[in-house]
C-alpha cells in the first residue's frame, strides 16, 4: 500500500505520515564548563611584569592561593574543629616581598632543592660551578632560583578539582646548571581537602633535579604562635647528619635515642633544646629524613601534623625518599609578612618533600640525575581534617 492510499483511508496527509515516522531531532547542548578561577593583580616585580594571583576552591570552603611568581603557595585556608576557615602559611601581600624576601615563603624550589656542598659537582666527567648563596653552598637553585621568576600559568581545573599549572624553561647555564629545562608544575585542590603538587621535568642534556615546595606552615592559623606545641610524626628512622655548614656527611644515622625520633607523634619543641650537636649546627631541625617507604611504594603518607588548640591535621604524601624538617630557626622578626606581620622564632615549620641534599656529590644517595629522553615525575599531597 502506498503513502497517499494510507492517508486517505485514515483521512491524514501524507507528510503527516511521513512526519510521524522520522525520529526528532535532538538537540545536543555542549558540557557545561568550569568557571575560570579568579584572579587578580598580585603586584609589579622589579623589573615592571605584572604578577597575578589565582584563587582554588573546593565545595568545603577550602581555598588555595598561588601567584605565577616563583610559583609560590601564598596562602591556604583551611578548617578546624569547628569548621572555622583560617590561613594556615606564612607569605606576603604582594609579590615584592617574595622577590625581595630570603626565607623562600611557599616557593617552588628549584632546580636543586637543598644544598649542594661548596657549589660544585661533577656529572659525567665536567664539573658543574654553581651561585653560592649560603656561604661556600648552593641553596636551593642559587641567587636566582625558581622562587625568583616568573612563570607561565593556566587554568588546568577538572574532575579531579580546581587546578592551576605552570611552566618554567630553566636555560642552559642557568645559575650554573646544565641543559634547557622544561618544568611544569600543577597545583590541585581536591573536596577531600587535599592540595596536590604534581611536579615534571624534561631537559635536553644530564642535569641534576631535585623540585620542592616551602611552604611554612602554622595550623594555629595565627603567626603569632609559635610552632613548639605542634606535634609531629615522621616515618622515617634514619636521618641525614650534616657538617656545620649543614652538608649531609653521608651517614643514614638512626633516629632511635636522639632527638630525631618522630616515629611517635612528639611535639616539635620537647627535645629541641637538648644538648645535641646535630641540633647545635641547625640551630634547631633543619634535617633530611630519610622515609621508610615500602619496596615500589607510590604516593605513601610520609608525615602527620596536630595542632590541639584547633584539632587541625595536617598530613603529607609523597613518592618522595625524603622530607626536610625545618623549624622556623632563622626566622627573628625581620621578615614582615601578610598585613605587616613579623614572622619571630619559629612561627612556622617546614616539611619539604625531597630528594637528599648534596646527592650530586653522594652517589651513595639516591640518584637526582635526568637525562635527555627521561621525565622527572614526583607527587606530593598535603591533606588537611581535624579532630
Amino acid at each position: 500500500m502506498t503513502v497517499a492510499k494510507l492517508a486517505t483511508i485514515l483521512g491524514l496527509s501524507a507528510v503527516m505520515i511521513i512526519s510521524a515516522g522520522c525520529k526528532p531531532k535532538v538537540e545536543t547542548k555542549p558540557a557545561p564548563t568550569a568557571p575560570p578561577l579568579p584572579t587578580s593583580s598580585f603586584g609589579k616585580t622589579a623589573d615592571g611584569k605584572d604578577a597575578v594571583l589565582y584563587v582554588l576552591k573546593n565545595k568545603n570552603g577550602m581555598e588555595a592561593a598561588i601567584t605565577n611568581f616563583g610559583a609560590a603557595l601564598v596562602s591556604l585556608k583551611a578548617p578546624d574543629r569547628q569548621g572555622k576557615l583560617a590561613d594556615i602559611v606564612l607569605g606576603y601581600d604582594q609579590a615584592s616581598g617574595y622577590e625581595n624576601g630570603k626565607a623562600y615563603f611557599g616557593g617552588t624550589i628549584g632546580r636543586y632543592g637543598n644544598r649542594i656542598g661548596k657549589g660544585k659537582f661533577a656529572l659525567n666527567g665536567t664539573t658543574y660551578t654553581l651561585a653560592t648563596n649560603n656561604g661556600a653552598n648552593h641553596l636551593h637553585g642559587g641567587k636566582r632560583g625558581f622562587d625568583k621568576v616568573l612563570w607561565e600559568a593556566k587554568d588546568a581545573s577538572g574532575a579531579g578539582g580546581q587546578a592551576l599549572q605552570l611552566t618554567y624553561t630553566s636555560k642552559d647555564g642557568e645559575e650554573g646548571y646544565p641543559g634547557n629545562l622544561n618544568v611544569q608544575v600543577t597545583y590541585t585542590l581536591t573536596d577531600n581537602n587535599e592540595l596536590k603538587i604534581d611536579y615534571s621535568a624534561t631537559t635536553d642534556k644530564d642535569t641534576v633535579v631535585n623540585l620542592t615546595n616551602h611552604s611554612y606552615f602554622n595550623l594555629t592559623g595565627d603567626p603569632k604562635n609559635d610552632i613548639l606545641s605542634h606535634e609531629l610524626l615522621v616515618k622515617a628512622s634514619r636521618f641525614t647528619p650534616v657538617d656545620s655548614g649543614l652538608i649531609p656527611t653521608g651517614e643514614l644515622k638512626p633516629v632511635k635515642g636522639t632527638p630525631f625520633d618522630f616515629t611517635t607523634s612528639t611535639a616539635i619543641g620537647a627535645r629541641i633544646k637538648q644538648t645535641n650537636e646535630q641540633l647545635k649546627l641547625g640551630k634547631g631541625y633543619d634535617h633530611n629524613f630519610v622515609l621508610d617507604r615500602p619496596e615500589g611504594a607510590g604516593l605513601v603518607k610520609v608525615a602527620e601534623v596536630y595542632e590541639k588548640t584547633t584539632g587541625r591535621v595536617l598530613e603529607v604524601q609523597t613518592t618522595e625518599p625524603g622530607i626536610q624538617f625545618y623549624s622556623g630557626n632563622f626566622l627573628d622578626g625581620t621578615e614582615k609578612g601578610k598585613g605587616g606581620q613579623a614572622y619571630a622564632h619559629r612561627t612556622g615549620f617546614c616539611l619539604e618533600t625531597q630528594h637528599f641534599p648534596d646527592s650530586p656529590n653522594k652517589p651513595e644517595f639516591p640518584s637526582t640525575t635526568l637525562k635527555p629522553g627521561q621525565q622527572y615525575k614526583t607527587t606530593t599531597v598535603y591533606k588537611f581534617s581535624a579532630r
